[in-house]
């Protein structure tokens, strides 16, 4: 809610006036106060703020820069040495009248208020935090705000960041997916062919194997692998880069953080997650033929020929478009947390667990929602 201060306020002595230099005077009375600057600023200070100015933080303090003729950007620093006590005191600072570059900067740099000590009494004045949903919808938009970007060629993404990116997180995890794949393939196909064999249909191995490996298990074993080695990465990373103020530095210097830290990331594990979701399939395959002709005597051409009649192109096109869905997510969940993580260690600790149990909840979410929609397609 902003507040209308009167045209004049009571003067008070503290001033600096240096002729052709920088002048400034603080103006107000009980909570509503007012710093005037005009002049040109240099390397002039700024006078303290007097003692009738109250530190507390129902005081609002707003300026006038209407006279403010030219400043150098050493006049920044000055300006911040005397905001800062301010603002850790819990003052309200409305920053519409100073110039529009030293807004955002100011913002960025002043400290915020001084927490209460623990055991203190008195009641707490934090606000609500914001809800989660809120800040998922937010990135979200960012990131769709990105992605139109890139698509009108206006993206200031660069393509060794995305192909850096493709490398970690598709040639790094295959060995991880191939032995999660072959050990959980091995597992359907021993205890599928076990209960078949009870009523002599041992051929149908083929069948099985084939379906529940292409359509769901092959792409649900890569997002979990995903989710626990990319996605706790992408927490780890953007949340240290919080912690370390680099994102701060990036939102100073005009760059996005999402087209620089999200949309590579994002656009990389598109690319290798139906890529993965494939060579997953192909195990899940070979381990099912394995076990049907080593252990129950199926003959190989007759399960090559079953598995080549069993696997049809709604079947490939569903595995793969749940793979990319899956692996979707988990950037999304990895990316989100590191964004919103805090400024400490333990925070990055928690974003991170935080981005892996997301992102299987969200996994787990979409497996039941495309399910149940590729049924009613019939497909």
């Amino acid at each position: 809610m902003s507040h209308a201060l009167p045209a004049s306020l009571p003067a008070h002595d503290v001033a600096t006036d240096g002729g052709d230099t920088g002048h400034a005077r603080w103006e107000g009375d009980g909570t509503e106060w007012r710093l005037v600057l005009a002049g040109s600023w240099q390397h002039d200070g700024l006078p303290a703020p007097p003692p009738a100015l109250p530190m507390a933080p129902d005081t609002r303090l707003s300026f006038d820069c209407t006279a403010l003729q030219h400043w150098q950007p050493a006049f920044a620093a000055t300006l911040w040495q005397t905001l800062a006590p301010l603002a850790r005191a819990g003052v309200s600072l409305d920053m519409a009248g100073l110039p529009n570059a030293l807004q955002p900067l100011l913002a960025l740099s002043l400290p915020p208020p001084d927490q209460p000590r623990p055991g203190a009494a008195g009641p707490s004045d934090d606000p609500a935090p914001e809800p989660q949903w809120r800040k998922t919808l937010v990135f979200v938009g960012d990131l769709l705000g990105a992605l139109g970007r890139l698509v009108r060629g206006r993206s200031a993404m660069r393509v060794s960041d995305w192909l850096w990116q493709i490398e970690q997180t598709g040639p790094r995890s295959l060995p991880i997916v191939l032995l999660v794949a072959t050990l959980v393939g091995l597992i359907v196909a021993y205890m599928g062919a076990a209960q078949l064999q009870r009523f002599g249909a041992q051929s149908f191995i083929a069948d099985l194997v084939t379906i529940s490996v292409v359509r769901e298990i092959a792409a649900l074993v890569v997002g979990i692998v995903l989710a626990g080695r990319v996605g706790a990465a992408f927490a780890a990373q953007i949340g240290s880069m919080r912690a370390g103020e680099e994102i701060d530095a990036l939102t100073t210097l005009g760059v996005d953080p999402v087209e620089h830290l999200v949309l590579p990331r994002m656009l990389a594990l598109l690319i290798t997650g139906p890529l993965l979701t494939l060579c997953a399939g192909m195990a899940g395959l070979a381990i099912g033929g394995a076990v049907a002709v080593g252990l129950y005597d199926v003959p190989a051409a007759a399960y090559l020929n079953t598995t080549r009649e069993a696997l049809t192109g709604q079947d490939l096109f569903v595995g793969l478009a749940k793979g990319s869905v899956y692996a979707v997510l988990v950037a999304l969940a990895g990316c989100r947390q590191g964004l919103n993580a805090g400024r400490s260690a333990q925070a990055v600790g928690e974003a991170t667990t935080a981005a892996v149990v997301q992102a299987i909840v969200w996994m787990v979410i979409a497996a039941s929602v495309l399910t149940v929609i590729f049924q009613r397609l019939g497909i």
